[in-house]
């Protein structure tokens, strides 16, 4: 069931989400938290369709915030909140609220998300492009227990990490960290078969990757010692090199899907290490709404050396 509503307010909108509840018989919620997401309209659709598919797992209020600042016609200038509702099949396994805030409005997207959250749910905000510099002072991400960003889709990805361990607070989170579960497990298993002092290492990857520069950090943080970069055609990460006295453990990835786990005296063994969607990597942030201490360690940590070439 969809509904909009043109030039409205947030307290108009809650009872038209409850009244579409009632309309489609389901007048209880039964969701676990409110997903607040900031975005444009030009990636609101891709945003949106990924909420949905995680909200499977998670039946969560999926709340939309389009902040209309473009130029445009003075109709779109004025102050203005138009809302778009669906609820039921149109909704995945919870709620849709998209809100176009106009003209003014723009610089009170607190207020009028308040009153639309779940009582006594957490919140979790997600940028899936431009997010700010502090996500926890943001009027939006102030409202959130997790928040969630995306060094990928910024135009200069390592400056952004930088920028983000400066500004970080416990809750923040980056999707760039989340894509490295994988691979963070597969190098922890190696280890534990394999429990020899690693003497440096390499992680190889295509340019200004912020998953390739987060799992060096993560490492040298761990290890405590240093890790190249080095540059390949990727696609994204293509392999880790630990260097021990018996000889380099490596997971090789060329292709995106599979990789190559090579260990110092074992047989070569191939694991999936595919390349995840939007969908599954939030899925996963939504599990965990703690803190994330070693996200917080490893973004914090600087470069133990200069990248490489090759």
């Amino acid at each position: 069931m969809r509904t909009e509503l043109i030039d409205t307010t947030s307290g108009k909108v809650d009872r038209a989400l409850l009244d579409a509840r009632r309309a489609i018989g389901s007048p209880a919620m039964g969701l676990v938290l409110t997903l607040v997401i900031v975005t444009d309209e030009e990636n609101a659709y891709d945003a949106v369709r990924a909420a949905s598919e995680a909200s499977r797992e998670h039946p969560c209020r999926i709340i939309v915030v389009i902040k209309r600042t473009t130029r445009g016609s003075h109709k779109l200038r004025q102050t203005r909140l138009d809302a778009e509702l669906r609820v039921g099949s149109d909704a995945g396994s919870g709620e849709i609220v998209v809100l176009r805030l106009h003209g003014a409005l723009t610089g009170q997207a607190g207020s009028v998300v308040l009153p639309l959250l779940v009582p006594d749910a957490p919140v979790v905000a997600w940028w899936p492009v431009d997010a700010p510099a502090d996500p926890a002072r943001d009027p939006l991400g102030a409202l959130a227990q997790r928040r969630i960003t995306d060094a990928e889709a910024a135009a200069d990805p390592l400056a952004v990490l930088d920028e983000r361990g400066a500004s970080y607070a416990p809750g923040d989170t980056d999707l760039a960290w989340t894509r490295l579960t994988p691979w963070r497990a597969l190098l922890a298993a190696a280890m534990d078969q394999k429990p020899l002092p690693v003497t440096g290492g390499a992680v190889e990857s295509e340019a200004d990757n912020p998953s390739a520069e987060l799992l060096a950090r993560w490492l040298e943080d761990r290890l405590g010692v240093p890790v190249e970069r080095v540059v390949t055609d990727g696609p994204v990460i293509t392999g880790v090199r630990l260097d021990t006295a018996q000889g380099p453990i490596r997971v090789n990835r060329p292709d995106g899907a599979l990789a190559a786990l090579i260990l110092p005296g074992s047989p070569d063994r191939r694991v999936a290490l595919k390349i995840r969607s939007t969908a599954e990597l939030l899925s996963e942030e939504l599990r965990r709404l703690a803190a994330d201490e070693v996200y917080a360690s490893a973004l914090r940590r600087r470069r133990a050396q200069a990248s490489l070439s090759a």
